[in-house]
């Protein structure tokens, strides 16, 4: 028996993406540091406007100087849309939130547009302009210095990097760009194709809440503000417990042929029953099932277990997976690859007391959940989920990238169905 592996592409491997991971990431800091300037400048010109000049003039901001400031303000976007060179770009009301790159001559004029608006209080954000700066600004950049990369990406680079700063998380940014992607490669709308299944999901949770399911977040000290050390923390825990799931992994179709050679389906099961309850009764009822109460009662009182404890919990729950997925039972992996993250999440919280525990069990689960379910958008969300604090969604979205790394060319967390010739061969010597 031999692992599943994921359908690849060839152009695209682990160390082109690391490579390309510098100037994003770069590209990231800068164009963040662009929004930072143009909405720092909008606000010192909205405080003279709104603050320094009615003070020194005795003026009521909240009466008619409403009226002249926006008056005033409208008089001067015209005029610099009359005279600045490239007239302040496009008219933002016929443009997309992310375009095609605009001149960089354009872009004086459409940055002083942007801030006369933004500080004199018209009613428009900042986003379609500081996307077509941004975007202009690191096409013409790597079309100078990194010319191998295309204009497409770049762009994409640019608008994802400038959306994730206007919002605050990685994953408006994410999210946008799946429209854009499926938009461009199937045509339409992606909410178009989502919106039915949407709906079926949502009223299925809402039901479930409504019956009384008990919910996929527990009680976790918050995390507060992120830190920038928080994101090597958070990396050297994600890529610990990845590797600990990837041993997992390795040892999956080895548990597997050991069990299948019972070769009877009566006898497979019976000795993994066997086995899972040898493995229950030294680990205790908190081993057992599908993890999802059990995660409860570990983080309802973390201080009761020790190190040790913690470890047999997590070692003891890595092994009854592997038998249970091997031994012809029914069942899905990504509850109990969930427990295990938690239980290895808080064993290093324990041994290490000064870190965060809410981060800590967040990448412990991120790196675990992502070899079982190869799915970066699902483990992202359970990572987060499980502490239910929101806090931790940007340094999450920047701890996945290396563990993904770790996890891109491992083979799927299954076993590939027996071909009709091994079958055959399989029944002809069993």
């Amino acid at each position: 028996m031999t692992l599943a592996r994921p359908e690849t592409d060839p152009n695209v491997t682990p160390r082109r993406l690391l490579l390309l991971a510098v100037p994003a990431l770069l590209v990231g800091v800068v164009c963040a540091l662009i929004l930072w300037t143009l909405e720092q400048a909008a606000d010192l010109l909205s405080d003279v406007l709104w603050d320094t000049l009615p003070d020194a003039m005795g003026i009521d901001p909240n009466g008619w100087w409403i009226i002249l400031v926006l008056t005033v303000t409208g008089l001067a976007v015209g005029i610099a849309l009359q005279v600045l060179p490239g007239h302040g770009g496009p008219d933002s009301a016929t443009t997309e939130l992310v375009g095609k790159p605009l001149p960089l001559r354009t872009l004086p004029g459409l940055a002083v547009v942007t801030l006369l608006g933004l500080a004199g209080g018209v009613s428009l954000g900042p986003e379609n302009p500081i996307i077509a700066i941004n975007t202009a600004i690191i096409v013409s950049v790597f079309a100078r210095f990194i010319p191998q990369v295309s204009g497409q990406v770049s762009m994409m680079l640019a608008a994802a990097a400038t959306v994730g700063a206007l919002f605050g998380t990685p994953v408006a940014a994410a999210l946008v760009f799946t429209g854009l992607v499926a938009a461009v490669r199937g045509g339409g709308s992606l909410w178009d194709k989502l919106f039915l299944p949407v709906a079926a999901a949502g009223a299925a949770s809402i039901t479930m809440h409504l019956l009384g399911a008990p919910p996929f977040a527990f009680a976790m000290p918050a995390y507060g503000p992120p830190q920038a050390l928080d994101i090597l923390i958070g990396s050297l825990v994600a890529c610990a417990v990845t590797v600990i799931g990837l041993a997992a992994l390795a040892a999956f179709p080895v548990v597997y042929r050991a069990l299948h050679a019972l070769r009877h389906p009566i006898i497979i099961t019976t000795v993994g029953g066997l086995i899972l309850g040898i493995l229950g009764y030294i680990g205790g009822p908190i081993t057992m099932f599908k993890g999802l109460t059990q995660m409860g009662e570990l983080l309802k009182d973390p201080g009761q277990y020790d190190a040790g404890q913690l470890a047999v919990i997590a070692g003891i729950k890595i092994v009854a997976l592997l038998v249970a997925a091997s031994a012809l039972f029914r069942g899905g992996r990504i509850f109990p690859a969930t427990f295990i993250g938690v239980a290895l999440g808080l064993l290093i919280s324990t041994l290490f007391p000064s870190l965060n525990m809410s981060l800590v069990v967040a990448c412990a689960v991120l790196g675990i959940v992502l070899v079982v379910a190869r799915d970066g958008w699902l483990a992202l969300f359970i990572a987060v989920a499980i502490p239910g604090d929101i806090a931790l969604l940007p340094v999450m979205c920047i701890v996945v990238l290396p563990a993904w790394l770790l996890v891109s060319q491992a083979p799927e967390f299954r076993i590939l169905p027996a071909t009709p010739k091994e079958a055959s061969t399989s029944a002809r010597t069993g």
